[in-house]
C-alpha cells in the first residue's frame, strides 16, 4: 500500500483547530486528516447500508397481495378445520 501526498485548502480557523488537536493528540496533521477521512468514509458506508436495509423492509405487500394472503388464510383455516 503506497502513500499519496495531496494538497488541500482550508480556512485558517479550521487549520488552527486541526493543528491544536494534532498537538493535543501528539500526532501529525496528516494523521488527523487520515482519521477524519476514514471516519467520514465509514459513516457514509454505514448510511448507505442503513438505507439499503430500510429499502428492503419497505417492501410492503400490495392490495392484490394482501387479498391473496387473506384468501390463503381462509383456505388454510378450512383445511385445518377439516382435519381437526
Amino acid at each position: 500500500m503506497g502513500i499519496i501526498k495531496t494538497a488541500i485548502s482550508l480556512e485558517k480557523p479550521l487549520f488552527e483547530k486541526i493543528e491544536a488537536l494534532a498537538k493535543e493528540m501528539r500526532v501529525s496533521r496528516s494523521r488527523i486528516f487520515v482519521l477524519a477521512a476514514q471516519d467520514f468514509l465509514d459513516r457514509h458506508k454505514n448510511r448507505k447500508l442503513f438505507e439499503e436495509i430500510n429499502n428492503a423492509y419497505d417492501d410492503m405487500p400490495t392490495a392484490e397481495e394482501n387479498k391473496l394472503l387473506a384468501e390463503m388464510r381462509d383456505r388454510h383455516t378450512e383445511v385445518v378445520k377439516e382435519k381437526w
